[in-house]
């Protein structure tokens, strides 16, 4: 339907870099045309953010590779303010494989009697919780992390074997062919699964229309900020705040365009005196030190010495980042690494900001939840905590 529409263009293979704000008000982006390697002026009078998620910030996730959190890493860099970006809500299981990635395991499963089942072969959900295996989401993922730091396993297994075949065949077809495709016969043995990043609860801060403080400048979807979540998504609500949020948004951006007289016009992109990056194993070594670090030490359990590490490697990590984006011609790697590292910087900030555990944020040296709820706010040029 989108391309047989004559009123809108789709620029397949192209990458927004930053986007253009003058004087608070957004005037389009800057966006890399992938296969003529140019960077390419996008005026607008309205901009639109729906870039989804940030799930590549860590090492396991069931998100899309392209889920690296750049429309917050862009509204951050433009003067928008970011929120509540530590409430990072995990999966408890995802397939455990090496060249099927983000392959989600549904929790319907576990509502079907699977068992999660730790190395030894024993069940271990009932010492976590009086539900078990139904327990909320955000336990069973902690009571998966900590079955794994304790016995230094790769992954736990969910078994739902013992049901009858056919029955497990028609309720979870998916599964069962993508399993049988990784090597796993799930009528005969269970699946190794680990927690993953699922959906960022934070994001852009936006009202009910999507409109953020900078003006002209909107946010959808999962990169914005509605406060609907709260510090734990119900499952699907994301849907219906995606649709409700879209629809507002279109709403006030046209009548913004129909109401102003022309577009800003941006300055010629200034690629400085930047050559082509001679190694590429740099990008490659940085993107996974960042998921890595990430995951060890900002995951489903944090402490307060893990962050503090975080931030002091982050600092370092983020140096390196950005002389590679002044010294190199952009590439679609080198965006997609800066702003994965930008997010993660902000994540670190914003759970060092938050002194206690709420929903989806656990901190063991904050166990406890405050008796008031308040938000994280983060904007280019203000910081609470260095």
């Amino acid at each position: 339907h989108v391309k047989k529409n004559p009123n809108i263009k789709v620029f397949e293979d192209h990458i927004a870099i930053n986007l253009h704000v003058k004087s608070n008000r957004a005037a389009g982006a800057y966006v890399l045309d992938v296969n003529e390697r140019v960077v390419k002026r996008f005026s607008a009078k309205s901009t639109i953010l729906a870039t989804g998620g940030a799930g590549r910030v860590f090492l396991y996730t069931s998100n899309p590779d392209v889920a690296t959190g750049d429309g917050i890493a862009m509204a951050y860099r433009a003067g928008a303010t970011i929120s509540n970006l530590e409430f990072f809500q995990w999966h408890p299981t995802i397939l455990h494989h090496r060249k099927i990635r983000s392959f989600l395991i549904t929790e319907a499963m576990r509502g079907e009697g699977a068992l999660l089942l730790g190395p030894d072969g024993n069940q271990f959900m009932p010492e976590y919780h009086p539900d078990a295996e139904l327990a909320p989401r955000d336990i069973v993922a902690r009571a998966i992390d900590n079955e794994l730091k304790r016995t230094g396993a790769d992954y736990v297994q969910l078994d739902i074997s013992f049901k009858d075949a056919e029955f497990i065949k028609n309720t979870f077809p998916i599964i069962y062919e993508t399993c049988l495709r990784a090597g796993y016969d799930i009528t005969n043995e269970p699946i190794p699964v680990v927690p993953a990043a699922h959906y960022i609860c934070g994001g852009i801060r936006v009202d009910a229309m999507g409109r953020t403080d900078v003006e002209g400048l909107f946010a959808i979807g999962e990169t914005a900020a509605t406060g609907f979540h709260g510090a734990n998504r119900i499952a699907s609500n994301s849907l219906l705040e995606g649709a409700v949020l879209a629809h507002n948004a279109a709403e006030v951006a046209h009548e913004i365009v129909r109401s102003t007289k022309s577009v800003q016009q941006m300055p010629v992109w200034d690629p400085g005196h930047a050559t082509d990056p001679d190694e590429m194993v740099v990008v490659a070594t940085l993107w996974d030190e960042i998921r890595r670090l990430m995951t060890n030490y900002v995951g489903i359990v944090r402490s307060s010495k893990r962050l503090h590490r975080a931030r002091n490697r982050l600092e370092f990590l983020i140096k390196e980042i950005n002389e590679a984006y002044w010294d190199f011609i952009i590439t679609p790697d080198l965006i997609e690494l800066r702003n994965i590292a930008q997010v993660a910087e902000l994540i670190v900030k914003m759970a060092r900001m938050r002194k206690e555990s709420r929903g989806t944020h656990y901190n063991k040296d904050c166990p406890e939840q405050s008796d008031e709820a308040v938000d994280t706010i983060l904007r280019k040029g203000y910081s609470p905590i260095s």
